[in-house]
């Protein structure tokens, strides 16, 4: 674990493998080793694998308050410069998909190719307000009920049936609310990138999940559409791709790095 210290946060990283650097930003109520880690090995045979925790995450620190979507830009930036400041190859899921996009449109010259896995570009949308007020009020009043509903909207009905009865309860257990988690939340009720996206210049995947109840595929199709040029690929998947359909996502996403292979 490492670390790089910017105004308002100390900000924790890991580094794996050796090569061109490909960062991959995690999502809201996770870590770099819950979303990221049991994929870290499969990329690292051509890239140094850079996975940061963001501020309400991992080992992190920051100064407790309001999390903002600059803060969180500026921290993966810090993180890119600490690894040499050459541009690295960025990929993002979830509220790391809004991360990514920000820091490639802000900061350019950090960015190679940049990869937005079930991400969104604004949180205007009715639905949207009401999955993420309903799953930051659960939070804060029971925090059983909050484990069970985001299990359901992270994956299919039927990966959730294929866990099991021991599997699932074991995954619902482990899942936690945390101040942390909570401030990541409000920043996902306010996040808006529609004029960041027109910016990015680097070569674009967005990769959306065709049965995402979380943050509907329409957005990474929307994202899509605002970025110039970008590539769209779709997964048959709930949100947590990262778990339900790793094997497809890491052949999109190695096949879109390096496509002379």
């Amino acid at each position: 674990m490492s670390t790089v210290s910017i105004p308002g946060a100390v900000v924790h990283y890991t580094t794996h493998g050796a090569g061109p650097g490909l960062v991959l930003v995690h999502g809201t109520g996770a870590d770099s080793v819950a979303n990221f880690g049991h994929l870290v090995d499969r990329f690292t045979d051509r890239h140094t694998v850079i996975t940061p925790d963001y501020a309400g995450s991992g080992g992190t620190e920051d100064d407790g308050g309001a999390i903002t979507l600059d803060a969180l830009i500026e921290q993966v930036a810090a993180v890119i410069r600490d690894n040499g400041g050459e541009p690295v190859d960025l990929g993002g899921f979830s509220l790391g998909a809004v991360v990514a996009a920000g820091v490639a449109a802000k900061h350019p010259e950090l960015v190679h190719r940049l990869v937005l896995i079930a991400g969104w570009q604004d949180s205007t949308d009715p639905r949207h307000q009401l999955t993420f007020k309903l799953w930051r009020d659960l939070a804060e009043l029971d925090e059983s009920s909050y484990a069970r509903l985001i299990t359901l909207l992270l994956f299919t009905p039927g990966f959730v049936s294929r866990m099991g009865v021991e599997a699932l309860a074991e995954f619902v257990a482990g899942t936690k609310c945390s101040d942390g988690t909570n401030r990541q939340i409000d920043l996902g009720l306010a996040v808006d990138i529609s004029d960041l996206t027109p910016k990015i210049q680097a070569p674009t995947l967005v990769i959306g999940c065709t049965h995402d109840q979380l943050v509907p595929v329409g957005h990474s199709r929307e994202l899509h559409e605002s970025i110039e040029g970008s590539t769209y690929a779709e997964i048959d998947s709930g949100h947590l791709v990262v778990m339900e359909r790793p094997d497809e996502l890491v052949d999109l996403v190695r096949g879109f790095l390096h496509p002379e292979n």
